[in-house]
């Protein structure tokens, strides 16, 4: 029933299958229809859309597997998985590898790891410290999650713990197992100074370059396996470790195949070969070598084998191993390579030789310190020993080359021997070891076409692994269910123990091998037919192939293996020439007889030679602690390796294991390609599918009751819940799975068979479906109906349009019809007044024409008169311009020689304005000559057409004339005409001479219009130049606009350029100065650690000569650096006690050890006052900067003074046109006051006045500009003059600044006036508004006007005032040019001396800790020998001042007693003027009322601590007294010895205040109350200590009152700077306080927690169970983690901590929540989703609220939440098309790239509405960033700690006001 239910809702359409492919192994398909119980095939549907039949086996009836929902594709745990089989395993590993670069996946307790063949950038120091601390289940997958679960189980289960890692080669084994120490290293530290962590690590390189090499599956393959014990203390912390070594290929050293290479350190070698040190070593190419040149590939691509020589000598040094002993293991090596290239020849058939003097084998014996004679001898013979005699037999030259080879790859296998035993010296420690984790890296199953003996040890090794796996897994299991008390069922799953017994049994294969081995005539045939016999009929995992008899085949866990059983005797014997050795024992070679000092004869039982060996040898590292007897050495290699995995499989046992799966996902090693069969195949053989197939035997998926009622919440009614969730579950799934089997509650869990979850997630999406399907339709009726109501109301609208429409057209037609009739009225209107006006027209035209020529006859008549007029006037004139014309001359002449008198004068003062407006005259004086000349031009064409006219009025006047004369005639001719009648001919003649004169009339008039023509064209063309010139002229006016306008912008855009670079680098300083700051900070912090080390070392020391059980204590350190740098010596009895007591303690440390901490810290100590000396360097060059930029500023703004100047030219250029045009009419005035012509009220005289009047409002105007733009100047050179540091006054600054109003200005003008009048020319002083009045009065003072150059003086005022500006301006900007390049090259040196501070602390940081100690002190010899020598100079010139000015003191003392002796008597004398400031203490005696201070005994000092710091209890002190109580009573004692002037009293005090806060800090640091209290009265003292030291800087906000209680005697400011680092390493504890509480809230609050309840549903998870994501009773939430901020902050209130330190605190807490948030989103992919950002966002919101009620919105807390609240916006935003990616991409600003394509890559659909983020999208993401310039770092640092600042903030409170509790206990203190 249950069956056929599940296949209706499984097996139906649109489901979708996994089937097999040949190909892809598995390929989905989905179902066309659904599938009726019975049928024999599916129909089904590819993804390529190809609808195939796929066939049922006939017998079983099995139908596909169905493939998950795609909300768990991609899960970090497969268990996780619904649907547990191969193809779903295949496509997660799949999915996660390839889309998500995702390469580690859990699958229950094993890591799978897929080697990406790629540098990823997920190991880095911040990943490791992100995986410190957290849950397995709670991160993504990564071997640091393994590594942090080994060492948490062993710290709580106090168990060893193990960490298995196997794979194939080329899988990342190594790699792996590199990373997990190193997490163990970095993560643990060292217990002591020896840096154990550092040793572990640098073995890697050294077990690399001796135990691996490139092989065709791998560039660095391990070629044995290792087991490496880390050891720990009791607390944990790195001791030491050990290693044991495996399976070594021997058969390396001699052959290696195509594409292969020999162990690194031969091609390491033959790389450095050029080092002097290695000449005698005679090495060259590796391609010269035999060994190094078979595989015929001696380079690896991207490595450089001589810089790999480096690290691993340097590694050898870090292990304790010498130089020599280096040298000694390079000569071995060397000496191998060239035994190889010995040559062995044939002598006969039976017999070899060795050519004499062969240079190889001379080198060879050379380097090992052996004979020649003896080697060449036994390489070629071998000796035989009967029981009588021995005999010495002769090899053949392929037996002789065979012997060659076993001594090589026995020499090689001794030095890797000795290597590995001086590695585990090194790293083994006298401290107690109290557990270990071992980390096993063995090669994993291997199956080839020709498989040997080496394949079979290893499979026979996997298998004894996979045992005890099942074992495990099979265990766990069974603890689960026992522990949820689950009915325990026997799960049926493959136990690989007859296999083993197969193998290791008695009369197994290993047995019957040893057994063969021992037989005289044992061979590889016989050994077979032994296996044959013994196995083939009575194991069934045993066979025999068809085609062979010298092979077997065994039926191993992962596949059936093949085996050849040639060479597996001799393999098995592994023997060498017992003469050889021999030889080699008499080596003169200290190393070589190292290597064979306990070297026993390793013959064979048989006593036979050794044969070919075939292709690898095997050697195997017995025991440390077996006897290595004789009888042991005799032992096979196959009883070694069993006897050695027993131990093992022993030590495994003992311990908890994890395992590390490591798969190849391809056979080309191409960087994240995933081939199908070979990972099953891996998969297979390394037991992931048999875990699988055990989980899903019994019930793999486990929920919690809480997680389960979340997720399903959806499917239960309101009804069904109950107040109890799991009866509330109970009830549900009984409705829902009516098969009670297929699910079982545990006590805290629900556990699932496969396949339940699946078939719930499609209960679950049905419902919802449904759900989304009515709120659909119900939108959609929503949206209809709004659609409807929208169509009414348009169909509404369009009605009322077209009705309006209608009625507009009807009134349209009304007006028209109106207008129509309008139109017809006017127009016949129009036709009558037409006619009308025609006959009118006719009238007028008559009367026109009678009364034009009566006109015409007056106009005659006055013509007539006119022109004699004009005669008289032109005669008239022509009189006058010749006596004018005289008169002009004279005085024109006149005019030059006084003209040339002044201007000799005025030259070299009217050079000086020429430069400045020179070129604009260059530029004006072609223009000004050519309008000059057009201008004459035009003036001689007006005269030429005067004269044509002229001539034109002669003509006609002689034609009148003569017209005249000819009618006078003509009358005459008439009334003679009767007497002429019979004249006849005189007549003709007349009438011809008539008719001549006609023409000659009718010629003169053609001649005449011609004329007019002619002057009619000429005065177009004049008017058609003048315009053209007017054109001109206006287009250079605009030209001469637009320059000054372009003048202008280009100012303006210097002025905002320079402003925007002044802006850039302020910003760039400051960062600067952060930067410094942050470091400091820093090297306080590590001051501090080393401090702490330094005295935990100590306690240890005095510890250790107590208590005799060794250990490590960790205690806080109260030694100061501060103490240390300022060292002032206590005078207290109980620091001199406890100074004595710790100098007996350590008086039995080691001596070197003591002073290596000394010398370390004393280091630090000058290390910290430098680094404080460049922070105030820094700051004063901030500040230099600063005034720079104001330099730099002023520069920007000559553009616009020029601009300026330029304009002041231009008045002045006017200023004289018109000093000039007024001098002129002034003489002119003169000139006609003589003759009486310009008498006032004639025209002339007016036509001069308003000439004078508009030049006098001109040059009043000019005045205006120019003393408004000295003005301007003057405004900007003071402005200029305030931004200066300067302290000389400015004599220029001082001239401009008086001239600022008119009396000043008079007085400048009259002084230039006076200085420059010549001697005929003395008046009155002017007066301005005298000068003013007079240039606007009437005529009557016209002649007053300018009677002493009065606007001349004016004019050379203004202009010797602008002199002076630009004279003051140009020298200003020579000093501070000046200032600014100083300031430039002081800042340069400062800048290399930081780089080279920098450069030498890297290059110190490099070296050995001894090394390092050595350079540092060195270093700091040298500058502190420089550092005194500069002072001395100091010095020196100090004195020389002193004494000067001591000199100068005298003779003012003499002085001032001259002076005072003729003053009153009551006056002071000169000596107690100088002596009195020697003793300013006594006049604050004379003050009775109480003076803010606190005396207190000598011996009281130590009670006052105690009482005031060490047992005060901040609670009370914050909420019963006021804010820094201590911090005042402590500056008021320091008052009172500065006072009395007791230096030692002062210098007590504030040492063992310092010395006493860091105590109770020690004591105390834990506690936030502690540290805010006492941060809080530490920046109290030091403002205290500012504020009373009599600094102005300080000052300046004090009260008289105040004022007069600063310090008087001692300078503070080095203990100021003490304190300040006090402060600011309490500001740091104070720091790692909220940290630490914090820390644990954060990932609940802003991740797990659901403050929107239900926006988020729980996936389901795997065996690694995550932590729960709903809220229980002790979980935190983000209402807890504002309640804690709240609780810090008021806190911190209540103490009095300065508002700006609270800022700078929340910017820190609200910095740690974003980092440490955003960290564990990238780190887990089940948080990346739509619904978690949304729930991100939402309580970032509840964050920035919290800000703004306590009015911290402007601290910068909000903007260190940017990178989370992007990353929320990023999981909710679109994620599919360009515009999405652009969008994301300027949105995202505050992310890397690395993050964000992180986040994209991690995101994951939490139903199955959502979808995922394409590849291709991705990529596009990848590809628009590409430009981004940033750190590739992919996680926050959530250590950093913005550096502080500690603002100076005064104190209104008067000291003498202060009252001291008697809670106090402080009664010993005295007010005074």
């Amino acid at each position: 029933m249950n069956m056929n239910r599940e296949l209706e809702y499984m097996f139906v359409e649109s489901a979708r299958v996994w089937i097999p492919d040949a190909e892809e192994e598995w390929k989905s398909a989905e179902l066309v229809k659904d599938y009726k119980n019975g049928e024999a095939s599916l129909q089904l549907m590819l993804e390529d859309g190809k609808v195939i039949e796929h066939k049922l086996d006939p017998k079983t009836k099995n139908l596909p597997y169905l493939r998950n929902p795609d909300i768990l594709v991609g899960e970090n745990d497969l268990t996780a998985l619904s649907y547990l089989h191969e193809p779903a395993v295949l496509h997660n590993l799949k999915v996660r590898f390839i889309d998500s670069k995702l390469i580690y996946t859990y699958c229950g307790i094993v890591l799978v790891a897929i080697n990406p063949y790629e540098n990823l950038p997920i190991y880095g120091t911040d990943i490791i410290n992100a995986y410190s601390g957290q849950n397995m289940g709670d991160m993504d997958p990564h071997i640091f999650a393994v590594a942090e679960e080994a060492y948490k189980q062993m710290a709580r289960d106090e168990r060893n713990q193990s960490i298995i890692v196997s794979g194939e080669s080329g899988a990342g084994k190594t790699v792996s197992a590199k990373y997990a120490m190193r997490y163990f290293a970095t993560v643990s530290g060292s217990a002591s100074e020896a840096n154990v962590e550092e040793k572990v690590l640098a073995s890697n390189p050294i077990m690399e370059a001796i135990g691996n090499a490139k092989t065709t599956r791998n560039d660095n393959s391990s070629r044995f396996g290792k087991y490496i014990e880390i050891g720990f203390d009791n607390r944990y912390r790195i001791i030491g470790a050990n290693m044991r070594t495996y399976l070594l290929e021997k058969s390396r050293v001699v052959f290696q195949a195509d594409e292969e290479r020999n162990y690194h350190v031969f091609y390491q070698l033959c790389a450095s070969a050029h080092l002097p040190e290695f000449k005698n070593l005679r090495l060259s190419s590796a391609n010269d070598f035999l060994y190094t040149r078979q595989g015929r590939s001696p380079v690896i691509e991207g490595v450089d084998d001589s810089k790999e020589l480096c690290t691993t000598r340097h590694a050898f040094t870090l292990l304790g191993i010498n130089e020599s002993y280096q040298m000694g293991l390079f000569q071995v090596l060397a000496a191998i390579l060239h035994l190889g290239n010995v040559e062995i020849k044939d002598r006969d058939a039976d017999s070899s030789l060795i050519a004499p003097n062969n240079r190889h084998l001379t080198a060879f014996c050379e380097l090992v310190g052996v004979t020649y004679q003896d080697m060449s001898q036994w390489l070629c013979h071998r000796k035989l020993k009967t029981a009588n005699e021995t005999y010495v037999k002769p090899l053949p030259r392929l037996q002789a080359t065979n012997a060659r080879d076993a001594l090589s790859k026995h020499i090689y296998a001794k030095l890797f021997s000795w290597i590995v035993e001086h590695v585990n010296k090194a790293l083994v420690t006298n401290v107690k070891q109290h557990s270990f984790i071992g980390v096993l890296d063995i090669y994993g199953f291997e199956t080839f076409e020709i498989n040997s003996f080496e394949q079979f040890c290893i499979n026979y090794a996997n298998e004894k692994l996979q045992q005890q796996f099942n074992m495990h897994v099979f265990k766990l299991e069974q603890e689960e269910y026992m522990r949820e008390q689950i009915p325990w069922t026997l799960i049926d799953f493959y136990d690989n123990q007859p296999c083993i017994n197969l193998i290791e049994a008695k009369m197994g294969i290993l047995d019957l091998l040893d057994e063969e081995c021992k037989m005289p005539k044992g061979s590889d045939d016989s050994w077979a037919q032994k296996l044959y016999n013994t196995h083939l009929k009575t194991c069934s995992l045993f066979e025999k192939p068809r085609m062979s008899n010298r092979a077997f085949i065994i039926q191993h866990f992962a596949d059936k293996v093949e085996y050849q059983c040639e060479g597996f005797l001799e393999k098995n014997k592994d023997t060498v020439n017992a003469e050889q050795i021999n030889v080699l024992k008499a080596s003169k070679f200290d190393l070589l007889m190292e290597l064979f000092r306990d070297e026993e004869k390793a013959t064979s039982p048989t006593g036979q030679t050794p044969g070919t060996g075939g292709r690898t040898r095997l050697s195997i590292k017995p025991d440390k602690g077996r006897d290595s007897s004789s009888k042991e050495h005799k032992k096979t290699v196959g009883c070694q390796f069993r006897n050695s995995l027993q131990m093992l499989m022993e030590t495994l046992n003992a311990t908890t294991p994890h395992y590390v799966r490591c798969i190849k996902p391809n056979d080309f090693k191409l960087a994240f390609s995933f081939d199908p069969k070979r990972a099953v195949q891996q998969l297979r053989a390394c037991g992931v599918l048999e875990t699988i197939r055990i989980s899903a035997a019994g019930f793999p998926s486990r929920w919690t009751y809480q997680e389960f009622f979340s997720r399903y919440r959806v499917l239960m009614k309101q009804k069904d819940v109950l107040a109890d969730k799991k009866l509330t579950c109970r009830n549900v799934l009984e409705k829902l799975v009516e098969d009670q089997d297929k699910y079982q509650f545990g006590k805290t869990k629900i556990f699932f068979r496969a396949g339940q979850v699946a078939y719930l997630e499609k209960l679950r999406a049905d419902k919802l479906r449904a759900a989304c399907i009515r709120i659909q339709k119900t939108i959609r009726c929503w949206l209809a109906r709004k659609k409807y109501l929208r169509m009414r109301n348009a169909a509404i609208t369009i009605q009322r349009f077209t009705r309006g429409y209608q009625a507009r057209c009807l009134a349209k037609f009304m007006r028209r019809t109106q207008a129509a009739t309008i139109i017809q009225k006017y127009q016949r209107m129009c036709m009558e007044r037409k006619r009308y006006r025609q006959k009118q027209a006719a009238a007028l035209a008559m009367q026109t024409i009678l009364r034009a020529y009566m006109a015409r006859q007056k106009y005659q008549a006055l013509l007539r008169e006119h022109k004699a007029v004009i005669i008289q006037k032109f005669i008239r004139g022509w009189l006058a311009r010749c006596w004018y014309k005289r008169c002009l001359e004279a005085i024109v002449y006149l005019q030059c020689c006084i003209r040339r008198m002044r201007a000799k004068r005025e030259l070299k003062k009217l050079k000086i304005e020429a430069r400045s407006v020179e070129h604009f005259k260059k530029l004006n004086k072609g223009m000004e000559n050519k309008i000059m000349q057009l201008q004459r031009k035009i003036d001689e064409q007006h005269k030429d057409n005067r004269l044509v006219s002229e001539k034109l009025v002669s003509l006609e006047n002689s034609y009148s004339a003569e017209s005249e004369r000819m009618r006078s005639e003509l009358n005459r001719l008439r009334g003679a005409e009767e007497d002429a009648k019979n004249k006849t001919n005189q007549v003709l003649s007349l009438r011809e001479e008539l008719e001549r004169l006609k023409k000659e009339l009718s010629a003169t008039q053609q001649e005449k219009k011609t004329i007019e023509e002619w002057a009619q064209t000429y005065r177009q063309e004049m008017e058609k130049m003048v315009s053209e010139l007017k054109d001109q002229n206006g287009t250079l006016k605009k030209e001469k606009d637009d320059l000054n306008r372009l003048i202008q912008e280009q100012s303006q855009q210097m002025t905002e350029k320079m402003a925007r670079a002044i802006v850039l680098e302020t910003q760039q300083l400051e960062t600067d100065l952060n930067e410094e700051r942050s470091r400091y900070q820093n090297l306080l912090t590590e001051h501090r650690r080393l401090e702490e080390k330094y005295d935990d070392l100590k306690e240890e020391m005095a510890l250790s000569s107590n208590v005799s059980k060794p250990g490590h204590r960790r205690t806080d350190s109260t030694h100061s650096s501060n103490e240390s740098e300022y060292t002032y010596n206590s005078e207290y009895t109980d620091l001199e006690d406890g100074s004595r007591a710790r100098e007996d303690v350590t008086r039995g440390m080691d001596t070197s050890l003591t002073l290596k901490l000394q010398k370390r810290v004393t280091e630090l100590e000058q290390e910290k006052q430098s680094l404080r000396n460049e922070l105030e360097n820094k700051e004063d060059q901030f500040q230099r900067a600063r005034a720079r930029d104001d330099a730099e500023f002023k520069k920007a703004r000559g553009a616009e003074l020029e601009y300026e100047s330029l304009k002041r030219q231009e008045l002045e250029s006017e200023n004289k046109k018109l000093k000039h045009d007024l001098a002129a009419m002034r003489k002119s005035l003169l000139g006609d006051a003589v003759t009486g012509a310009g008498a006032p009220g004639s025209p002339a005289y007016k036509v001069l006045l308003d000439q004078l009047n508009a030049s006098c409002e001109e040059l009043e105007v000019r005045k205006e500009e120019v003393l408004i733009l000295r003005s301007q100047l003057v405004s900007q050179k003071e402005a200029m003059h305030h931004k200066e540091t300067m302290t000389e006054p400015s004599v220029f600054a001082e001239d401009v600044s008086k001239l600022k109003d008119a009396g000043e200005i008079k007085q400048a003008y009259i002084s230039l006036k006076d200085t420059n009048r010549s001697p005929g020319f003395t008046s009155q002083p002017l007066d301005v508004g005298d000068l003013l009045s007079r240039l606007r009065s009437a005529a009557p003072d016209l002649h007053k006007l300018n009677e002493d150059g009065e606007l001349w003086l004016v004019n050379q005022g203004l202009k010797e005032t602008i002199r002076l500006l630009e004279h003051q301006l140009q020298s200003q900007r020579r000093t501070y040019d000046n200032e600014v390049e100083s300031l430039r090259g002081e800042l340069q040196n400062v800048k290399e001396e930081n780089n080279r501070q920098q450069q030498l602390l890297a290059q110190n940081l490099q070296l050995p800790p001894e090394a390092r100690i050595e350079a540092s002190l060195q270093h700091e010899i040298t500058r502190l020998t420089n550092e005194n020598l500069d002072l001395m100079e100091q010095l020196e010139k100090q004195d020389r001042t002193i004494r000067k000015l001591k000199k100068q003191l005298k003779v003012y003392s003499k002085r001032i007693g001259e002076m005072g002796a003729v003053q009153t008597e009551g006056q002071t004398s000169p000596g107690q003027m100088v002596d009195e400031p020697i003793h300013p203490v006594n006049i604050a005696r004379r003050e009775k009322d109480f003076q803010g201070m606190l005396e207190y005994k000598k011996e009281d000092e130590m009670k006052l601590v105690k009482n005031l710091i060490l047992e005060l209890k901040p609670r009370g002190v914050a909420v019963n007294l006021i804010p820094g109580l201590p911090a005042y009573i402590l500056f008021m004692c320091l008052r009172h010895a500065d006072y009395l002037n007791d230096d030692q009293k002062v210098r007590t005090l504030l040492t063992s205040t310092i010395n006493s806060i860091k105590k109770i800090l020690k004591k105390r640091g834990e506690d936030f109350e502690t540290v805010s209290f006492w941060l809080s009265n530490t920046c109290r003292f030091l403002h205290c200590l500012k504020q009373y030291s009599g600094d102005e800087t300080f000052a300046k906000l004090n009260t008289p009152r105040q004022n007069e209680h600063c310090l008087t005697n001692f300078d503070l400011a080095e203990y100021r700077q003490v304190i300040s680092d006090l402060a600011i390493q309490i500001y740091q504890q104070l720091i790692k306080c909220i940290e630490g509480t914090l820390h644990a809230m954060i990932v609940y609050g802003m991740l797990e927690h659901e403050t929107i309840q239900g926006v988020s549903g729980v996936k389901p998870t795997g065996l690694r169970k995550r932590t729960a994501s709903i809220a229980e009773e002790d979980t935190y939430t983000l209402e807890s983690m504002l309640r804690q901020l709240s609780a810090f902050h008021s806190t911190m209130c209540q103490h009095g901590t300065d508002p700006e330190l609270i800022k700078q605190v929340v910017k820190q807490e609200f910095y740690i929540i974003g980092a440490v948030t955003l960290n564990n989103l990238l780190l887990r992919k089940d948080m990346c989703s739509w619904s978690k950002g949304m729930q991100i966002r939402y309580n970032v919101s509840q964050l920035e609220e919290w800000l703004r009620d306590k009015g911290l919105m402007n601290c910068g807390a909000k903007e260190t939440l940017e990178p989370l609240i992007q990353a929320a916006q990023l999981l909710q935003v679109k994620k599919k098309t360009d515009e999405d990616a652009e969008a994301i991409c300027s949105m995202c600003h505050a992310l890397t790239t690395s993050q964000i394509v992180r986040i994209l890559n991690l995101y994951t659909p939490v139903n199955e509405f959502e979808e995922r983020v394409s590849i291709a999208f991705i990529r596009t993401i990848q590809t628009r960033l590409r430009d981004r310039s940033e750190s590739p770092q992919l996680l926050m640092d959530t250590k950093m700690i913005y550096p502080v600042t500690f603002p100076f903030n005064p104190s209104s409170l008067a000291l003498e006001t202060i009252q001291i509790p008697s809670s106090l206990n402080l009664g010993f203190l005295t007010r005074v």
